[in-house]
């Protein structure tokens, strides 16, 4: 029998990029199937105020300090105070879909690739030229990439993501639910910040025998 972990997140989420570690740890974990559920913690395009970017700023140091995940100055001191930075959801989330239906095993590398983008290297990941580039690094056809941006369903995955967040009683982003014969246990992250490998061993203790397959979907049926 094969486990599923449902990993709730947001591309655009700080936390979220805080545990990528955690994220590539749990990926290379035996019978163990990794879903992606992309939440929408900007539904809307947004321009912040200079006291949230401060707040932004703050955070990103204790998450940095917490993960020890890189933060670009291209990043901090570039595009955080940005004025024209603008953060939506949905394009970033769509651009993980498309790479998904595109090929199942870039649906994780478009998603870091896309956080890396944004808080490392300070690009405006919203851009849909930005994304394509970052789908050509994830090694997707830029023609097919395009295309499949434009048909995968987004909307309906971020409906079925907020009504999984409300079925397992998530507060926010990022979440992570272990599901294992159809039940559903809400995991608490925070222990393993920093150490992705003890969070990896402990997964592995919570699951039926071993195995070698592993996958990552954004599938959000559960």
């Amino acid at each position: 029998m094969t486990a599923i972990l449902h990993y709730i997140h947001d591309p655009l989420c700080g936390w979220c990029y805080g545990a990528e570690p955690l994220v590539r740890s749990a990926a290379s974990v035996g019978n163990l199937e990794l879903r992606l559920h992309g939440g929408g913690l900007w539904p809307q395009p947004t321009k912040l105020p200079d006291d949230m970017r401060n707040y932004i700023r703050q955070a990103d140091t204790r998450i940095a300090a917490m993960s020890g995940q890189p933060y670009g100055d291209a990043y901090l001191s570039g595009l955080l105070f940005d004025p024209e930075l603008v953060l939506e959801s949905r394009p970033t989330i769509c651009a993980v879909l498309a790479a998904e239906a595109l090929d199942t095993s870039k649906a994780l590398a478009m998603l870091a690739g896309i956080q890396h983008a944004h808080y490392e290297h300070g690009l405006h990941v919203v851009r849909q030229p930005v994304l394509a580039s970052i789908a050509a690094e994830c090694g997707l056809d830029p023609e097919a990439f395009e295309e499949a941006s434009m048909n995968v369903a987004v909307d309906a995955h971020i409906a079925e993501t907020r009504a999984l967040m409300q079925r397992v009683g998530a507060a926010g982003f990022p979440t992570f639910v272990l599901e294992c014969d159809r039940d559903l246990t809400t995991v608490a992250h925070h222990r393993f910040a920093g150490n992705p490998a003890a969070f990896q061993s402990w997964l592995g203790d919570q699951l039926p025998n071993g195995g070698a397959f592993h996958a990552v979907s954004s599938r959000t049926a559960v």
